[in-house]
């Protein structure tokens, strides 16, 4: 049995689109129906999700000479934010006519009356080519702020569509907001665009930002391999981001080649004991003489004290698994007698302050580009998803139910990769 995918729209579309698209058919096969659907061809059982695929639409429920926008970007720097922020101007302002937009400045805060900044009209001189740096030109920040605040900023500004760039605590704002936008029977769309550097957004294969980060992280577990192989019973350890999913760790690991052991918040692991990472570690010092081990930093939280910290996006604090490897580690060699070279690399914020490599400027690009279109037909309480090559519609509560982890066949051929035997 097959489930569409419900969207929610502000109306009915009565304004014809000004795009006028190249095809190579009739003009009008280049515009998407909503009645146009994806099935995940993996799944193979008789129940299915059907989701509306993104794409322009040939009918608009808002006009663009008279709509209003204003574009958000919040939580963490990730590769190919300033990317978003330039398609989505360029998408709005050249293509579909629209005259005003609008930046928020650092994060939800940005929308309070106490902001540390005011929002910046954006035009063609001012995106030029901020594609060309890291970070946002707009700023960020972590933290909630009332529905009720945004919304009347929203709704005295004459704001018709908000653009929120971020991860999951950042759309499960935007779904708040979205809430309240109905229950005030307002005309305002939101459409989120899923930025996480982790790769961890439901219904996104590949999230932008995510090759970037491997391609960042690789250079540092190569430099780190250098360090420990040119030395006597060398050990490096690298700490990567990956809170709750180790795809960075993974994703950096095959791409190096060079790691022997991967630790990833999915697959917990001993350090004690025959099988422990201490004791396996150990046995490899004494064949091979070196060791680089890639570590995410939300795996081994198992084997430190818990804490009940948050951070201001609501997200528990995880205790520091790099640091505590290599005392542990140090501790263990110290009491064997056995000297060993330790070095520790953790590249977390150089690796998500980069411009972003040329895989994730397309990435960026069609994410802000199919969010435009959605938003213009009138969609709204979704983000941008994204599925075997193809962008679809997903309502923002189905995407944060939970995060995407890394899949069993992901994780074999990080086993493969490194030849790490199973420390469970």
């Amino acid at each position: 049995m097959s489930e569409r995918i419900a969207i929610s729209d502000l109306g009915p579309r009565e304004v014809r689109s000004p795009l006028r698209l190249d095809s190579l058919g009739p003009v009008e096969a280049t515009f998407i129906l909503d009645e146009m659907h994806y099935r995940n061809p993996l799944e193979l059982g008789e129940s299915t999700q059907l989701f509306e695929r993104a794409g322009p639409r040939e009918s608009l429920f808002f006009d663009p000479g008279k709509t209003k926008v204003a574009i958000v970007t919040c939580g963490g720097l990730c590769p190919g934010l300033n990317n978003v922020i330039r398609s989505v101007y360029l998408q709005l302002h050249y293509h579909y006519g629209v005259p005003a937009v609008m930046g928020i400045r650092y994060g939800y805060s940005g929308f309070s009356p106490e902001a540390s900044a005011p929002p910046m009209w954006l035009n063609a001189d001012i995106v030029n080519d901020i594609h060309q740096r890291g970070g946002t030109l707009l700023g960020t920040s972590r933290g909630p702020v009332s529905p009720d605040i945004i919304v009347d900023f929203l709704e005295q500004r004459g704001i018709n569509i908000l653009f929120t760039v971020g991860g999951d605590g950042t759309q499960r704002g935007a779904h708040a907001l979205a809430e309240e936008i109905q229950r005030r029977k307002l005309k305002i769309a939101v459409v989120g665009i899923p930025k996480t550097i982790d790769d961890d957004v439901q219904y996104v294969n590949r999230s932008f930002g995510y090759f970037t980060a491997i391609e960042k992280a690789k250079e540092v577990i190569d430099s780190a391999h250098v360090e420990a192989h040119c030395v006597h019973n060398g050990i490096s350890i690298v700490k990567v981001m990956g809170r709750d999913s180790g795809f960075i760790a993974s994703g950096a690991t095959l791409a190096s080649q060079e790691v022997n052991f991967t630790l990833v918040p999915e697959v917990p692991f001993k350090l004690e004991g025959e099988s422990g990472l201490l004791a396996v570690l150990h046995r490899r010092l004494l064949q091979r003489k070196h060791a680089v081990i890639v570590v995410a930093e939300g795996a081994g939280q198992h084997l430190m004290p818990p804490t009940e910290e948050r951070d201001a996006s609501g997200n528990l604090l995880h205790r520091d698994i790099g640091l505590f490897l290599r005392h542990k580690i140090r501790d263990h060699f110290e009491a064997q007698r056995f000297p060993v070279v330790l070095r520790y690399f953790d590249p977390s914020y150089y690796i998500r302050s980069v411009p972003a490599a040329t895989v994730d400027s397309v990435l960026c690009d069609s994410f802000a580009r199919n969010a435009v279109h959605a938003a213009m037909a009138g969609k709204t309480d979704m983000i941008i998803g994204l599925q075997h090559g193809v962008f679809i519609h997903v309502p923002i509560a189905m995407a944060t139910t939970q995060r995407k982890r890394l899949s069993n066949e992901e994780w074999a051929m990080v086993v493969t990769a490194t030849g790490q035997p199973d420390l469970t």
